[in-house]
């Protein structure tokens, strides 16, 4: 018997059922909408993710290679540019509008995309002037516009769908007690949409076939409409989800509170990249946190775009490299999903935050050691390897994929919650204001800096496949400086919680 007067069985059970599904039954009419939502732009982004990379990867005179340069001259105008008109409409615009009017632009350039893919080759210019190597990528990005400004809106979507729309209108109508069971379960919720995308896949080779039979046409290209009518199905779909939240949920005083979110976007602070490197500087604390989201984000780019240049060459046909970055989307969210039910807890608590932060370097270091390993010493342990029955490079993609799996099931699963437990110990300035400055710094200089390190090295020897070794070396420093920085915060992170 429990001391409150429960069976001691009973109890167990209702405390086992609140860690695992905190959710109260009133307020199914508020989450599941919400975690739908949340799925269905997560399960968008798999898909553009992957297919982006598809495109650009095997086109003809395009490759990896073209990566950092379309993050660089491609994304970040855009999205400034995207930015800009979203701050003038905010203006005019009550707040469900506002979400109508950023998502639309998405609805139709997706659903446009389905009637362009299939004349392609008649709109995209056939013959450009040869110019130098360390330019040849800025040429395959015109020769490729329109695979170039797919790539733009698929990682547009991203910034804006996820990180924009969805976490402002969650921070605007979630409760502060709602959030601390909510959210949690929007990421198991982001990962169950990584999963589901294998399954999507199979459903659109099954229909792939009847399409063909009623319109003659090329199996990628009959792939290529069918997932735009997906992810325009699943484009609308938010949509009615949204409206459904509005006219539902929030009208009801049981979910959201004007009140209570005026404080908030009051208490909210706004900083400009130069106002967030200021404050940084004041603190070591939290330069060592901003050190830590800068080193992901290099690393991770570092390693990709090399992992993605040698998917290329094992599956160097569209289908057949999409088909493999579906394969990877489900190990990605399977892994994920099982670190974060019965791994991340235990490692944070019997580890502590220390050995919970070291992680995500830690198995990015390991991982990429084995990958630039086959790469470097390719001719060496082609004969090994060879006995297994395979070869160096199905080798590198292996250790690749393991690589990036297990790096981003760790960053989703440790990094990500280490991170945040890292601002609790602050006082509330800095607390509110550390995060916005590291948001913004991060954000920028993580995306930003691995591509600029690898257009200079394109630069120098016109492709990354020439300096396997050159790559290595930065991985090896950035992956140093963010180990270095994350032992320094814990020894802080530790006087401060005593």
């Amino acid at each position: 018997m429990h001391p409150n007067g429960h069976p001691g069985g009973v109890w167990e059970f209702g405390k086992l059922r609140r860690l695992v599904w905190p959710i109260h039954g009133h307020e199914l009419k508020k989450f599941l909408p919400m975690l739908l939502m949340f799925f269905f732009i997560s399960f968008v982004y798999s898909l553009l993710r992957n297919t982006k990379d598809t495109l650009i990867v095997t086109a003809p005179g395009g490759g990896a290679d073209l990566i950092p340069f379309l993050k660089v001259y491609g994304v970040i105008p855009i999205s400034v540019l995207y930015m800009l008109i979203y701050a003038r409409l905010s203006n005019s615009l009550s707040k469900e509008r506002l979400f109508y009017a950023a998502l639309s632009p998405f609805l139709v350039f997706f659903l446009g995309f389905a009637f362009i893919f299939p004349i392609r080759e008649s709109i995209q210019p056939q013959w450009l002037p040869h110019l130098p190597p360390a330019l040849a990528a800025l040429t395959a990005m015109v020769r490729h516009w329109v695979f170039c400004l797919f790539y733009v809106m698929a990682e547009l979507w991203g910034s804006v769908a996820l990180s924009l729309l969805f976490w402002t209108f969650a921070n605007d109508t979630v409760k502060v007690e709602e959030s601390t069971r909510f959210y949690a379960l929007f990421g198991i919720g982001a990962n169950l949409a990584l999963i589901a995308v294998k399954f999507a896949n199979h459903f659109i080779h099954a229909m792939e076939r009847h399409l063909i039979q009623r319109h003659p046409m090329e199996n990628w290209t009959a792939y290529v409409i069918l997932l735009m009518g997906v992810v325009v199905l699943c484009i609308a779909t938010i949509l009615l989800i949204f409206r459904w939240i509005n006219r539902e949920v929030l009208t009801d005083p049981r979910f959201y509170s004007r009140a209570e979110q005026r404080a908030r976007d009051a208490a909210q602070p706004r900083m400009s990249l130069g106002e967030a490197f200021r404050f940084l500087l004041h603190s070591r604390y939290l330069l060592w946190i901003a050190i830590m989201v800068i080193g992901y984000g290099i690393a991770i780019n570092l390693i990709e775009v090399t992992w993605k240049t040698h998917v290329g060459l094992l599956h160097p046909h569209p289908k057949d490299y999409q088909d493999f970055m579906a394969n990877f989307s489900l190990a990605t969210g399977a892994t994920t999903l099982f670190l974060m039910l019965f791994v991340a807890n235990n490692v944070i608590r019997i580890g502590g935050w220390t050995v919970a932060a070291l992680a995500t370097p830690v198995v990015l270091l390991a991982t990429g050691i084995g990958f630039f390993g086959f790469i470097l010493f390719e001719d060496a342990s082609a004969p090994l390897l060879a006995t297994f029955g395979t070869t160096p490079l199905a080798a590198a993609v292996l250790f690749g994929t393991v690589q990036n799996v297990l790096s981003k099931a760790a960053k989703y699963s440790l990094f990500d919650p280490t991170k945040e437990m890292a601002y609790i110990p602050l006082d509330p300035e800095s607390k509110v204001k550390g995060k916005a400055a590291i948001d913004v710094v991060g954000a920028r200089l993580g995306k930003a800096g691995g591509s600029l390190l690898q257009q200079l090295l394109i630069a120098i020897h016109h492709s990354l496949r020439a300096v396997p070794g050159q790559i290595a070396v930065l991985l090896l420093l950035v992956i140093g400086a963010w180990i270095l920085a994350a032992r320094r915060l814990g020894r802080a992170f530790a006087r401060l919680t005593r």
